[in-house]
Protein backbone atom coordinates (compact mmCIF):
# COMPACT_ATOMS: atom_id res chain seq x y z
CA UNK A 1 0.00 0.00 0.00
CA UNK A 2 1.27 3.84 -0.55
CA UNK A 3 1.79 5.20 2.78
CA UNK A 4 -0.14 8.55 3.66
CA UNK A 5 1.41 8.51 7.21
CA UNK A 6 2.47 12.13 6.93
CA UNK A 7 -1.34 12.96 6.04
CA UNK A 8 -2.48 11.56 9.11
CA UNK A 9 -3.91 14.84 10.15
CA UNK A 10 -6.03 14.90 6.93
CA UNK A 11 -6.71 11.72 6.88
CA UNK A 12 -8.39 11.98 10.42
CA UNK A 13 -10.62 14.84 9.17
CA UNK A 14 -11.77 13.02 6.22
CA UNK A 15 -12.77 10.08 8.18
CA UNK A 16 -14.22 12.26 10.88
CA UNK A 17 -17.07 13.45 8.14
CA UNK A 18 -17.46 10.12 7.17
CA UNK A 19 -21.04 9.14 8.04
CA UNK A 20 -20.84 5.36 6.95
CA UNK A 21 -17.66 4.79 8.55
CA UNK A 22 -18.68 6.45 11.71
CA UNK A 23 -21.86 4.01 11.81
CA UNK A 24 -18.79 1.00 10.76
CA UNK A 25 -16.67 1.94 14.10
CA UNK A 26 -19.27 1.75 16.67
CA UNK A 27 -19.29 -2.25 15.85
CA UNK A 28 -15.82 -2.07 17.29
CA UNK A 29 -16.43 -0.92 20.84
CA UNK A 30 -19.31 -3.11 20.63
CA UNK A 31 -17.89 -6.09 18.85
CA UNK A 32 -14.49 -6.29 20.76
CA UNK A 33 -13.98 -5.41 24.43
CA UNK A 34 -16.71 -6.86 26.25
CA UNK A 35 -15.82 -9.91 24.95
CA UNK A 36 -12.27 -9.63 25.94
CA UNK A 37 -13.07 -8.83 29.53
CA UNK A 38 -15.66 -11.52 29.69
CA UNK A 39 -13.31 -14.00 28.62
CA UNK A 40 -10.24 -12.65 30.37
CA UNK A 41 -12.39 -12.59 33.67
CA UNK A 42 -13.47 -16.01 32.60
CA UNK A 43 -9.81 -17.83 33.12
CA UNK A 44 -8.25 -17.23 36.96
CA UNK A 45 -5.02 -17.52 35.91
CA UNK A 46 -4.87 -14.80 32.94
CA UNK A 47 -2.66 -12.41 34.49
CA UNK A 48 -0.46 -14.78 35.42
CA UNK A 49 -0.22 -16.30 31.81
CA UNK A 50 0.52 -12.55 30.72
CA UNK A 51 3.14 -12.85 32.62
CA UNK A 52 4.49 -15.93 31.66
CA UNK A 53 3.76 -14.76 27.53
CA UNK A 54 5.58 -11.80 28.06
CA UNK A 55 8.82 -13.68 30.10
CA UNK A 56 8.82 -16.18 26.60
CA UNK A 57 9.01 -13.57 24.07
CA UNK A 58 11.76 -11.58 26.07
CA UNK A 59 14.06 -14.53 26.57
CA UNK A 60 13.13 -15.61 22.64
CA UNK A 61 13.75 -12.18 21.63
CA UNK A 62 17.42 -12.20 23.87
CA UNK A 63 18.19 -14.93 22.12
CA UNK A 64 17.27 -14.57 18.38
CA UNK A 65 20.02 -15.69 16.67
CA UNK A 66 20.33 -19.19 18.50
CA UNK A 67 16.17 -20.18 18.18
CA UNK A 68 16.22 -18.97 14.45
CA UNK A 69 19.19 -21.20 13.41
CA UNK A 70 17.19 -24.28 15.40
CA UNK A 71 13.82 -23.65 13.32
CA UNK A 72 15.70 -23.58 9.98
CA UNK A 73 17.67 -26.57 10.35
CA UNK A 74 14.04 -28.48 11.65
CA UNK A 75 12.25 -27.15 8.64
CA UNK A 76 15.68 -28.25 6.73
CA UNK A 77 15.18 -31.92 8.51
CA UNK A 78 11.82 -31.91 7.57
CA UNK A 79 11.85 -31.33 3.91
CA UNK A 80 11.22 -27.36 3.87
CA UNK A 81 12.97 -24.50 2.58
CA UNK A 82 13.90 -21.39 5.01
CA UNK A 83 14.51 -18.30 2.78
CA UNK A 84 16.40 -15.11 4.69
CA UNK A 85 14.92 -11.79 3.32
CA UNK A 86 16.32 -8.74 4.73
CA UNK A 87 13.90 -6.43 2.95
CA UNK A 88 10.59 -6.37 1.54
CA UNK A 89 12.46 -6.54 -2.00
CA UNK A 90 14.02 -9.47 -0.79
CA UNK A 91 11.08 -11.47 0.19
CA UNK A 92 8.88 -10.55 -3.10
CA UNK A 93 11.71 -11.41 -5.28
CA UNK A 94 11.78 -14.41 -3.54
CA UNK A 95 8.46 -15.31 -3.67
CA UNK A 96 8.07 -14.56 -7.25
CA UNK A 97 10.82 -16.75 -7.93
CA UNK A 98 8.98 -20.11 -6.24
CA UNK A 99 5.63 -19.17 -8.42
CA UNK A 100 7.41 -18.73 -11.68
CA UNK A 101 9.56 -22.27 -11.20
CA UNK A 102 6.32 -24.37 -10.88
CA UNK A 103 4.63 -22.17 -12.84
CA UNK A 104 2.00 -20.53 -10.85
CA UNK A 105 -0.52 -18.08 -12.56
CA UNK A 106 -3.15 -18.03 -9.41
CA UNK A 107 -2.31 -18.36 -5.92
CA UNK A 108 -4.82 -18.37 -2.95
CA UNK A 109 -3.58 -16.59 -0.13
CA UNK A 110 -4.69 -16.76 3.92
CA UNK A 111 -4.92 -13.27 5.99
CA UNK A 112 -1.34 -11.86 6.76
CA UNK A 113 -0.06 -8.44 7.69
CA UNK A 114 3.24 -9.51 6.49
CA UNK A 115 2.03 -9.84 2.97
CA UNK A 116 0.34 -6.58 2.97
CA UNK A 117 3.56 -4.81 5.34
CA UNK A 118 5.60 -5.71 1.55
CA UNK A 119 2.56 -5.24 -0.70
CA UNK A 120 2.60 -8.38 -2.16
CA UNK A 121 -0.07 -8.52 -3.64
CA UNK A 122 0.58 -5.65 -6.11
CA UNK A 123 3.97 -6.86 -7.01
CA UNK A 124 2.19 -10.06 -7.94
CA UNK A 125 -0.09 -8.69 -10.07
CA UNK A 126 2.02 -6.80 -12.00
CA UNK A 127 4.39 -9.76 -12.96
CA UNK A 128 1.18 -11.76 -14.48
CA UNK A 129 0.28 -14.04 -11.43
CA UNK A 130 -3.13 -13.23 -9.30
CA UNK A 131 -3.50 -13.60 -6.23
CA UNK A 132 -6.41 -14.55 -4.52
CA UNK A 133 -7.27 -13.41 -0.74
CA UNK A 134 -9.15 -16.37 0.69
CA UNK A 135 -9.75 -15.14 4.15
CA UNK A 136 -13.99 -13.25 3.82
CA UNK A 137 -12.83 -9.99 5.14
CA UNK A 138 -9.92 -9.44 3.12
CA UNK A 139 -11.64 -10.97 0.22
CA UNK A 140 -14.11 -8.24 0.17
CA UNK A 141 -11.86 -5.72 0.22
CA UNK A 142 -9.51 -6.95 -2.16
CA UNK A 143 -13.07 -6.48 -4.69
CA UNK A 144 -12.75 -3.03 -2.99
CA UNK A 145 -9.11 -2.17 -4.34
CA UNK A 146 -8.68 -1.35 -0.21
CA UNK A 147 -6.31 -2.47 2.04
CA UNK A 148 -7.15 -3.80 5.89
CA UNK A 149 -8.23 -1.07 8.15
CA UNK A 150 -7.53 -3.66 11.37
CA UNK A 151 -5.35 -6.41 12.04
CA UNK A 152 -7.33 -8.65 13.03
CA UNK A 153 -10.67 -7.58 11.12
CA UNK A 154 -9.83 -6.30 7.53
CA UNK A 155 -12.99 -5.00 6.74
CA UNK A 156 -14.70 -3.85 9.78
CA UNK A 157 -14.69 -0.53 8.62
CA UNK A 158 -17.79 -1.31 6.29
CA UNK A 159 -21.43 -1.71 6.46
CA UNK A 160 -23.30 -5.01 5.19
CA UNK A 161 -25.25 -2.75 2.54
CA UNK A 162 -21.96 -2.01 1.18
CA UNK A 163 -20.65 -5.76 0.83
CA UNK A 164 -23.92 -6.50 -0.78
CA UNK A 165 -23.36 -4.04 -3.53
CA UNK A 166 -19.72 -4.50 -3.95
CA UNK A 167 -20.51 -8.79 -4.87
CA UNK A 168 -23.19 -7.45 -6.94
CA UNK A 169 -20.65 -5.46 -8.69
CA UNK A 170 -18.35 -8.03 -9.43
CA UNK A 171 -20.19 -11.18 -9.10
CA UNK A 172 -21.99 -10.78 -12.15
CA UNK A 173 -23.17 -14.44 -12.20
CA UNK A 174 -25.56 -13.52 -9.84
CA UNK A 175 -29.10 -13.59 -9.94
CA UNK A 176 -30.57 -9.76 -9.17
CA UNK A 177 -33.40 -11.82 -6.88
CA UNK A 178 -30.92 -13.42 -4.83
CA UNK A 179 -31.33 -12.25 -1.08
CA UNK A 180 -27.66 -10.87 0.26
CA UNK A 181 -29.46 -9.14 3.45
CA UNK A 182 -28.07 -11.24 5.89
CA UNK A 183 -24.53 -12.50 6.71
CA UNK A 184 -24.67 -15.79 6.56
CA UNK A 185 -25.94 -15.48 2.41
CA UNK A 186 -22.85 -13.16 1.86
CA UNK A 187 -20.63 -15.88 3.55
CA UNK A 188 -22.65 -18.69 1.52
CA UNK A 189 -21.91 -16.49 -1.74
CA UNK A 190 -18.14 -15.68 -1.42
CA UNK A 191 -17.99 -19.44 -0.38
CA UNK A 192 -18.92 -20.83 -3.62
CA UNK A 193 -16.77 -18.12 -5.36
CA UNK A 194 -13.36 -18.84 -3.45
CA UNK A 195 -14.51 -22.92 -3.23
CA UNK A 196 -13.39 -23.60 -6.89
CA UNK A 197 -10.18 -20.90 -6.25
CA UNK A 198 -8.55 -23.11 -4.09
CA UNK A 199 -7.85 -26.06 -6.90
CA UNK A 200 -7.05 -23.92 -9.86
CA UNK A 201 -4.31 -22.21 -8.04
CA UNK A 202 -0.49 -24.02 -7.97
CA UNK A 203 0.87 -21.82 -4.55
CA UNK A 204 -0.99 -21.34 -1.14
CA UNK A 205 0.54 -18.33 0.74
CA UNK A 206 -0.24 -17.59 4.65
CA UNK A 207 1.19 -15.99 7.03
CA UNK A 208 2.26 -17.52 10.44
CA UNK A 209 1.08 -16.70 14.34
CA UNK A 210 3.94 -18.63 15.67
CA UNK A 211 7.30 -20.32 14.20
CA UNK A 212 8.02 -23.17 16.32
CA UNK A 213 12.03 -23.83 16.87
CA UNK A 214 11.83 -27.10 18.90
CA UNK A 215 9.65 -28.75 15.42
CA UNK A 216 10.06 -26.37 12.80
CA UNK A 217 6.60 -25.84 12.72
CA UNK A 218 4.24 -22.74 11.66
CA UNK A 219 1.02 -22.07 13.34
CA UNK A 220 -1.80 -19.60 12.01
CA UNK A 221 -4.56 -19.48 13.54
CA UNK A 222 -8.08 -18.26 11.88
CA UNK A 223 -11.97 -18.72 12.49
CA UNK A 224 -12.86 -19.82 8.70
CA UNK A 225 -10.81 -22.39 7.85
CA UNK A 226 -9.57 -20.92 4.73
CA UNK A 227 -6.22 -20.90 6.16
CA UNK A 228 -6.36 -24.86 5.83
CA UNK A 229 -7.02 -25.01 2.72
CA UNK A 230 -4.98 -22.47 1.44
CA UNK A 231 -1.79 -24.69 2.47
CA UNK A 232 -2.88 -28.01 1.78
CA UNK A 233 -4.57 -28.08 -1.88
CA UNK A 234 -1.51 -25.95 -3.93
CA UNK A 235 1.33 -28.04 -5.05
CA UNK A 236 3.03 -25.36 -2.90
CA UNK A 237 2.92 -23.72 0.53
CA UNK A 238 4.90 -20.83 1.03
CA UNK A 239 4.92 -19.27 4.81
CA UNK A 240 5.98 -15.36 5.50
CA UNK A 241 6.66 -14.49 8.66
CA UNK A 242 8.24 -11.99 10.31
CA UNK A 243 11.92 -12.76 12.76
CA UNK A 244 9.75 -12.29 15.81
CA UNK A 245 7.45 -14.87 15.51
CA UNK A 246 9.82 -17.13 16.65
CA UNK A 247 9.14 -19.44 20.05
CA UNK A 248 11.29 -21.82 21.39
CA UNK A 249 8.90 -24.66 21.93
CA UNK A 250 5.39 -26.21 21.49
CA UNK A 251 4.37 -25.52 25.08
CA UNK A 252 5.59 -21.43 24.80
CA UNK A 253 3.32 -21.64 22.11
CA UNK A 254 0.31 -23.30 23.58
CA UNK A 255 0.70 -20.87 26.47
CA UNK A 256 0.22 -17.46 24.09
CA UNK A 257 -2.27 -19.56 22.26
CA UNK A 258 -4.06 -18.95 25.49
CA UNK A 259 -3.78 -15.45 25.99
CA UNK A 260 -4.50 -15.07 21.66
CA UNK A 261 -7.91 -15.45 21.25
CA UNK A 262 -9.21 -14.07 24.45
CA UNK A 263 -7.72 -11.13 23.59
CA UNK A 264 -8.31 -10.47 19.82
CA UNK A 265 -12.03 -11.73 19.70
CA UNK A 266 -12.78 -12.88 23.22
CA UNK A 267 -13.00 -16.50 22.11
CA UNK A 268 -11.01 -19.35 24.44
CA UNK A 269 -9.41 -20.17 21.48
CA UNK A 270 -9.80 -19.88 17.58
CA UNK A 271 -11.80 -22.21 15.55
CA UNK A 272 -8.92 -23.55 13.74
CA UNK A 273 -5.26 -23.99 15.35
CA UNK A 274 -3.26 -25.41 12.62
CA UNK A 275 0.14 -26.68 12.70
CA UNK A 276 2.15 -27.48 9.50
CA UNK A 277 5.42 -28.86 9.14
CA UNK A 278 7.16 -29.47 6.21
CA UNK A 279 6.22 -30.86 2.81
CA UNK A 280 3.66 -33.68 1.96
CA UNK A 281 5.18 -37.20 3.69
CA UNK A 282 4.93 -40.59 1.43
CA UNK A 283 1.98 -41.79 3.25
CA UNK A 284 0.27 -38.52 4.05
CA UNK A 285 -3.51 -38.51 2.37
CA UNK A 286 -2.76 -34.74 0.93
CA UNK A 287 -0.53 -31.52 1.54
CA UNK A 288 1.87 -29.35 -0.50
CA UNK A 289 4.81 -31.09 -2.52
CA UNK A 290 7.19 -28.04 -1.35
CA UNK A 291 7.22 -26.24 2.07
CA UNK A 292 8.53 -22.43 1.83
CA UNK A 293 9.16 -20.52 5.01
CA UNK A 294 10.31 -16.77 3.77
CA UNK A 295 11.94 -15.02 7.15
CA UNK A 296 11.60 -11.42 7.11
CA UNK A 297 13.58 -8.79 8.69
CA UNK A 298 12.69 -5.61 6.99
CA UNK A 299 13.94 -3.41 9.75
CA UNK A 300 13.27 -5.64 13.19
CA UNK A 301 16.74 -6.49 13.85
CA UNK A 302 17.54 -2.62 13.89
CA UNK A 303 15.11 -2.92 16.55
CA UNK A 304 16.52 -5.27 18.92
CA UNK A 305 18.56 -3.71 22.20
CA UNK A 306 17.27 -0.48 21.50
CA UNK A 307 14.61 1.18 23.43
CA UNK A 308 11.85 -0.28 21.05
CA UNK A 309 12.57 -4.36 21.91
CA UNK A 310 9.57 -4.60 23.52
CA UNK A 311 7.64 -4.14 20.62
CA UNK A 312 8.53 -7.20 19.36
CA UNK A 313 6.88 -9.05 21.81
CA UNK A 314 3.55 -7.68 20.01
CA UNK A 315 1.39 -11.26 18.89
CA UNK A 316 -1.10 -9.09 16.50
CA UNK A 317 -4.20 -9.13 19.04
CA UNK A 318 -5.51 -6.12 18.09
CA UNK A 319 -6.39 -5.40 21.94
CA UNK A 320 -4.72 -2.34 21.13
CA UNK A 321 -6.89 -1.35 18.42
CA UNK A 322 -9.63 -2.50 20.05
CA UNK A 323 -9.80 -0.51 22.84
CA UNK A 324 -7.82 3.15 21.19
CA UNK A 325 -10.65 5.94 21.56
CA UNK A 326 -8.47 7.71 18.65
CA UNK A 327 -8.96 4.02 16.08
CA UNK A 328 -12.57 4.28 17.63
CA UNK A 329 -13.33 7.61 16.04
CA UNK A 330 -11.40 7.61 12.88
CA UNK A 331 -10.27 4.14 11.66
CA UNK A 332 -7.81 2.24 10.72
CA UNK A 333 -6.76 3.74 6.91
CA UNK A 334 -6.30 7.23 8.53
CA UNK A 335 -3.10 5.67 9.64
CA UNK A 336 -2.51 5.61 6.43
CA UNK A 337 -0.05 2.61 7.53
CA UNK A 338 -0.61 -1.18 7.16
CA UNK A 339 -0.46 -1.26 11.03
CA UNK A 340 -3.00 1.20 12.89
CA UNK A 341 -3.54 1.98 15.78
CA UNK A 342 -1.37 2.32 18.91
CA UNK A 343 0.82 -0.59 17.72
CA UNK A 344 0.84 1.05 14.64
CA UNK A 345 1.64 4.34 16.18
CA UNK A 346 5.62 2.13 17.50
CA UNK A 347 6.09 -0.38 14.69
CA UNK A 348 5.55 2.03 11.27
CA UNK A 349 7.96 4.77 12.33
CA UNK A 350 10.59 1.65 12.92
CA UNK A 351 9.80 -0.17 9.95
CA UNK A 352 9.08 3.31 7.54
CA UNK A 353 11.16 5.87 9.14
CA UNK A 354 10.19 8.24 12.16
CA UNK A 355 10.43 11.06 9.34
CA UNK A 356 7.69 9.24 7.11
CA UNK A 357 5.16 9.10 10.36
CA UNK A 358 6.13 11.81 12.77
CA UNK A 359 2.34 12.01 13.40
CA UNK A 360 1.14 8.80 14.46
CA UNK A 361 2.96 8.76 17.95
CA UNK A 362 0.79 12.30 18.55
CA UNK A 363 -2.39 10.28 17.46
CA UNK A 364 -2.72 9.29 21.06
CA UNK A 365 -4.15 10.31 24.42
CA UNK A 366 -1.95 8.69 26.25
CA UNK A 367 -5.00 6.90 28.51
CA UNK A 368 -3.41 3.88 28.55
CA UNK A 369 -5.63 1.41 27.75
CA UNK A 370 -3.36 -0.30 24.79
CA UNK A 371 -1.03 -0.98 27.54
CA UNK A 372 -3.55 -2.05 30.34
CA UNK A 373 -5.42 -4.59 27.71
CA UNK A 374 -2.34 -6.30 25.92
CA UNK A 375 -1.49 -9.70 26.35
CA UNK A 376 2.18 -9.26 26.25
CA UNK A 377 2.51 -6.00 28.65
CA UNK A 378 4.18 -3.69 25.96
CA UNK A 379 4.63 -0.26 27.23
CA UNK A 380 3.14 1.03 23.93
CA UNK A 381 2.65 4.97 25.54
CA UNK A 382 6.19 4.86 26.66
CA UNK A 383 7.29 4.09 22.92
CA UNK A 384 5.40 6.62 22.12
CA UNK A 385 6.92 8.72 24.21
CA UNK A 386 10.11 7.67 22.50
CA UNK A 387 9.16 8.48 19.37
CA UNK A 388 8.48 11.95 19.88
CA UNK A 389 11.40 12.57 21.67
CA UNK A 390 13.06 11.50 18.36
CA UNK A 391 11.05 13.40 16.67
CA UNK A 392 11.55 16.50 18.47
CA UNK A 393 15.34 15.84 18.20
CA UNK A 394 15.48 15.47 14.77
CA UNK A 395 13.12 19.02 14.22
CA UNK A 396 10.41 16.99 12.62
CA UNK A 397 7.65 18.81 14.58
CA UNK A 398 6.57 21.86 13.62
CA UNK A 399 8.20 24.97 14.37
CA UNK A 400 5.37 26.31 16.56
CA UNK A 401 5.43 23.22 18.60
CA UNK A 402 9.49 23.68 19.14
CA UNK A 403 9.31 27.05 19.93
CA UNK A 404 6.51 26.50 22.14
CA UNK A 405 8.14 24.03 24.65
CA UNK A 406 11.45 26.28 24.47
CA UNK A 407 9.33 29.12 25.68
CA UNK A 408 7.54 26.64 28.27
CA UNK A 409 11.01 25.14 29.18
CA UNK A 410 12.18 28.23 29.91
CA UNK A 411 9.53 29.42 32.26
CA UNK A 412 9.50 25.85 33.51
CA UNK A 413 12.94 26.37 34.95
CA UNK A 414 12.85 29.39 37.30
CA UNK A 415 10.03 28.73 39.28
CA UNK A 416 9.48 31.96 40.73
CA UNK A 417 8.57 33.30 37.16
CA UNK A 418 6.79 30.59 35.94
CA UNK A 419 4.37 31.24 38.85
CA UNK A 420 3.68 35.02 38.33
CA UNK A 421 3.60 34.52 34.69
CA UNK A 422 0.76 31.67 35.03
CA UNK A 423 -0.95 33.85 37.59
CA UNK A 424 -1.19 36.56 35.11
CA UNK A 425 -2.06 34.67 32.28
CA UNK A 426 -5.05 32.92 34.45
CA UNK A 427 -6.19 36.49 34.57
CA UNK A 428 -5.92 37.69 31.09
CA UNK A 429 -7.23 34.73 30.06
CA UNK A 430 -10.51 34.79 32.86
CA UNK A 431 -11.17 38.52 31.49
CA UNK A 432 -11.75 37.38 27.64
CA UNK A 433 -13.75 34.91 28.53
CA UNK A 434 -16.07 37.20 30.07
CA UNK A 435 -19.35 35.99 31.60
CA UNK A 436 -19.95 33.55 29.85
CA UNK A 437 -16.46 32.00 30.82
CA UNK A 438 -15.77 30.51 27.53
CA UNK A 439 -13.10 31.26 24.75
CA UNK A 440 -14.48 30.74 21.28
CA UNK A 441 -11.17 32.64 19.81
CA UNK A 442 -7.55 32.35 20.91
CA UNK A 443 -4.07 33.05 19.09
CA UNK A 444 -1.96 30.05 19.32
CA UNK A 445 -5.55 27.45 19.64
CA UNK A 446 -6.77 27.84 16.51
CA UNK A 447 -6.65 23.86 16.22
CA UNK A 448 -9.05 23.57 19.12
CA UNK A 449 -11.34 26.71 18.92
CA UNK A 450 -11.97 26.12 15.25
CA UNK A 451 -14.34 23.33 15.97
CA UNK A 452 -15.04 24.02 20.14
CA UNK A 453 -15.38 26.94 23.06
CA UNK A 454 -12.12 26.36 25.45
CA UNK A 455 -13.51 26.94 29.25
CA UNK A 456 -11.30 29.87 30.42
CA UNK A 457 -9.71 29.46 33.75
CA UNK A 458 -11.42 30.14 36.91
CA UNK A 459 -10.38 30.99 40.21
CA UNK A 460 -6.65 30.39 41.28
CA UNK A 461 -3.69 28.43 39.75
CA UNK A 462 -3.36 24.85 40.67
CA UNK A 463 0.53 25.65 42.30
CA UNK A 464 -1.49 28.35 44.60
CA UNK A 465 -4.60 26.14 45.61
CA UNK A 466 -1.94 23.61 46.77
CA UNK A 467 0.44 25.79 48.58
CA UNK A 468 -2.96 27.25 50.77
CA UNK A 469 -4.39 23.60 51.00
CA UNK A 470 -0.52 22.93 52.54
CA UNK A 471 -0.79 26.28 54.81
CA UNK A 472 -4.73 24.82 55.91
CA UNK A 473 -3.05 21.29 56.69
CA UNK A 474 -0.26 23.18 58.88
CA UNK A 475 -2.77 25.20 61.18
CA UNK A 476 -4.69 22.00 61.72
CA UNK A 477 -2.20 20.14 62.63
Amino acid sequence: MELTTDRFKDNAFGALGDAQLQRALKNVETGFIAKRAIAAAALPEFEDIRDRGKAIKDHTLDNLDLYLEAYEEKVTAAGGHVHWAETAEDARNIILDICKRVGARTVTKGKSMITEEINLNEFLEGEGVQPIETDLGEYIIQLRGEHPSHIIAPAVHLNRDQVEADFRRVHTHLDVARDLTEPETLLSEARGVLRQRYFEADVGITGANFLIAETGSSVIVTNEGNGDLTQSLGKVHVVVASLEKIVPTLEDCAQILRLLARSATGQDMSVYTTFSTGPKRADDPDGPDEYHVVLLDNGRSSMLGTEFQEMLRCIRCGACINHCPVYHAVGGHAYGSVYPGPMGAVLTPALFGIENSAELPNASTFCGRCEAVCPMRIPLPKMMRHWREKEFERHLSPATVRYGLGVWAFFAKRPALYQAATRLAMRALSLIGGRSHRLRHLPLAGGWTKYRDLPAPEGQTFLAQWEAAKAGRRKVA
